[in-house]
């Protein structure tokens, strides 16, 4: 590789002229060499930024540490949901990243959109960070998950709020998986790095779109089932009348 760049160097050097297209490919793999060079001087077997493709230059390896698969490619993202079950993109990002730090821009964001903060936050383990308690509980904000330090003499009631959390929080798990099952957010086939972050967040939008949809129906359904019901009652007091 450090020949064949020795090569275009030169005839670069001669009057050869890239397209755009070639510049931004050429200046990747210069970008790639110097990683493989700096990691092999190294010794070492990551470095930041790490590129794995040189034709999506910003994807990165994130390990995720699951059996079928202990590193996935692609972006990461925080999804929040309101009481309504409503979804939004909290961050998202084709770099690694610690999710804890998330927690309490999206809190803030949560009391900027409505004016006071939320009685409870349902969160997985990771962000039940010290930091995070020590704002929510700042901010009157009762934390899913079990206290620090020892047992406490209600730990049988908190028990049962832990299991009603863990209950409540499946809520966003199940959007996860209706995302990737039904609106495209497992297929995406789009190969810029801006279309691809389009693509998630259409996703979870068409999500939101559907639940809207759910709730309207619903509703329809049931003011014609009460409309039915009220023409039947009417229908049966005129035939007592007769």
């Amino acid at each position: 590789m450090k020949r064949d760049l020795g090569y275009l160097e030169q005839f670069m050097s001669d009057g050869y002229a890239m397209t755009g297209k070639d510049i931004g490919l050429y200046l990747t793999i210069i970008r790639l060499y110097e990683q493989q060079q700096y990691m092999y001087d190294n010794r070492i077997h990551s470095v930041e930024h790490r590129i794995v493709s040189i034709s999506q230059p910003w994807l990165r390896p994130i390990v995720r540490g699951k059996v079928k698969a202990p590193v996935e490619f692609g972006a990461k993202f925080d999804l929040s949901l309101d009481s309504e079950g409503y979804g939004r993109l909290e961050k998202i990002s084709f770099e690694a990243y610690n999710e804890s730090t998330c927690l309490i821009e999206a809190i803030e964001r949560f009391k900027e959109r409505t004016g006071y903060y939320p009685e409870r936050v349902l969160a997985d383990q990771i962000y039940r960070t010290r930091e995070n308690r020590s704002y929510c509980k700042e901010h009157g904000i009762r934390l899913s998950g079990p206290k620090l330090g020892r047992p406490s003499a209600t730990a049988k009631v908190d028990k049962k709020q832990e299991y009603q959390d863990n209950t409540d929080r499946i809520e966003v798990e199940r959007t996860f998986s209706l995302s990737k099952r039904c609106y495209g957010m497992s297929c995406i086939t789009t190969k810029l790095e801006e279309t691809q972050l389009t693509s998630i967040a259409l996703s979870v939008f068409v999500t939101n779109l559907f639940r809207i949809q759910r709730r309207i129906l619903c509703a329809l359904l049931h003011l014609f089932r009460f409309w039915h019901d009220r023409n039947r009652c009417k229908s049966w007091k005129l035939q007592i009348a007769a």
